[in-house]
């Protein structure tokens, strides 16, 4: 038994040692997030547009503007379903993303209708360097990200898309190339926060605004919805869990900008 003093200054060290335990814990965590986008170049990404080879930054589609990531149409004539995407460099498996993203009122007339006001974050992505130079789009899965059309309709953001892939949603195998979220409408021109947490093929939550409004399992590869097209078969064995791979910002023809792009890894 510890007498009443004795038991005093244990408290008081318990106390002491917790406090600086919990602090050196938050040292950890915040020097745990790395910066994926410097605020000032491209450096570490890697662009792969539609119709031309991996490394091209076709019209200067992706740039820095005022510390964003920009995609930008202004050096094009048509679109021409050049739907792109700039890939940070290295893959990863579990880990915890987050960014900030809004629409610019620019978009591209001879775009498919889908793409107004629709952009996305693809992760768990084929290696940028094996996507084929008349591929479409890289069998990955995407956090869609979407803002409202100006017709009344709802528009959630945050929602699921699947490229050349599936994923269990409520404990059930879910053929939908898109599932969509529980999130508000936001404007088109509102900064909205977006996290991303993968734990491998295991568990999948999106985020927005710090609200989760979407949860899903193992995603793998699958190609009957037909979304990607003229890309390489032998890398690819249908239903393989996807485990890990390369976090690509999308161009399908609508502006967008992308800031504050930071990820944690996660055990």
């Amino acid at each position: 038994m510890i007498r009443p003093i004795k038991a005093l200054a244990y408290s008081l060290i318990v106390l002491i040692v917790s406090s600086c335990g919990k602090s050196q814990n938050n040292v950890s965590e915040f020097e745990s997030w790395q910066t994926l986008f410097d605020g000032k170049s491209l450096d570490g990404w890697i662009p792969k547009i539609h119709k031309h080879e991996v490394g091209e930054n076709f019209g200067n589609t992706f740039r820095v503007v005022d510390g964003a990531i920009q995609v930008n149409y202004d050096q094009y004539e048509v679109f021409e379903e050049k739907y792109g995407h700039l890939f940070y460099k290295e893959p990863f498996s579990s880990f915890h993303l987050k960014w900030e993203y809004r629409f610019t009122d620019q978009w591209m007339s001879d775009a498919p209708d889908f793409t107004f006001r629709n952009s996305g974050v693809m992760f768990h992505s084929q290696d940028p360097n094996t996507i084929l130079k008349e591929q479409d789009w890289p069998v990955s899965v995407e956090y869609q990200m979407l803002a409202d059309a100006g017709d009344g309709n709802p528009r959630p953001t945050g929602n699921m898309c699947s490229p050349g892939t599936q994923v269990y949603f409520e404990g059930v195998s879910d053929p939908r190339h898109c599932i969509n979220s529980t999130s508000e409408t936001f404007p088109w021109d509102e900064w909205v926060r977006a996290e991303l947490i993968v734990y491998e093929d295991s568990l999948v939550m999106h985020l927005v605004n710090g609200d989760t409004v979407l949860r899903y399992t193992k995603p793998h590869v699958n190609f009957s919805g037909g979304v990607v097209n003229r890309f390489p078969k032998d890398l690819f064995e249908e239903d393989r869990p996807l485990k890990s791979g390369y976090i690509g910002l999308q161009a399908e023809g609508q502006g967008v900008e992308f800031k504050e792009i930071k990820i944690k890894k996660l055990d």
